[in-house]
């Protein structure tokens, strides 16, 4: 791994949870290898693009890293409904990622539904760049019903799983559960690939955009000693 760049944003308001304070930790790096960067992943760290991060926050710990086991996953009944009504309508392009009007015009539909939605921040634009560079092979992951493209996705394939970096899709969908069928897609696609984890990227209990990924049961979080432990919440949710 080649190191750009280290530093330590300053303290802000936190975009998950606003009543609370965040601060992130980055490193810019020039080149690094998916082995590398799953070491860098088994000790709370993400990447879009060349930029990672983590969360230090100083009086929070609410971001926890959550993957799934693929031996033990099992479908409850919602998940199992959102695969049957995709199956066999949603077709799945997997490949190099790329930008084009179609994918760009996708993402600030999505990114505008979710603003008017849940106060999310509105794009500037230029967020779609980082899912295209990556230091190594990443997938894309478009979705059709028919010719229409409805989602992407993005995909790290990594020595001990897949992790998910991204997903966006058209709101005029939504009733489809196509987030849902996303991340039943990657991890049958671990399974497939004989790779033990699904990785989902951070869980946060409390904000309404990630408390999704805690459904896909069983679930493991990584503890702030850096250990992988059991992590079963979501059937409230």
């Amino acid at each position: 791994m080649q190191s750009r760049l280290t530093f330590l944003t300053p303290p802000s308001q936190c975009e998950f949870l606003p009543d609370r304070t965040r601060q992130l930790q980055y490193e810019i790096v020039d080149q690094i290898t998916p082995a590398e960067y799953m070491d860098h992943m088994e000790q709370g760290w993400r990447r879009f693009g060349y930029a990672l991060f983590r969360h230090a926050c100083p009086s929070c710990r609410m971001c926890q890293s959550l993957r799934v086991p693929i031996g033990t996953f099992r479908r409850d009944r919602s998940q199992l409904r959102a695969w049957r009504a995709n199956q066999h309508v949603v077709r799945l392009e997997r490949g190099v990622p790329s930008l084009d009007p179609l994918k760009q015009e996708l993402f600030e539909k999505f990114h505008d539904f979710q603003h008017s939605l849940k106060g999310w921040p509105l794009p500037s634009g230029q967020e779609t760049f980082s899912f295209v560079d990556n230091p190594f092979p990443t997938e894309e992951w478009c979705y059709y019903i028919g010719e229409r493209l409805v989602a992407v996705g993005y995909v790290d394939v990594l020595p001990a799983g897949l992790s998910a970096i991204y997903f966006y899709y058209d709101p005029d969908e939504r009733h489809r559960s196509l987030g849902t069928y996303n991340v039943l897609s990657v991890i049958d696609a671990t399974r497939a690939l004989g790779l033990p984890h699904a990785y989902l990227g951070y869980y946060v209990s409390g904000c309404r955009s990630l408390e999704y990924k805690a459904r896909f049961r069983p679930n493991e979080i990584l503890d702030p000693d850096g250990r992988w432990v059991p992590f079963a919440r979501g059937a409230e949710l």
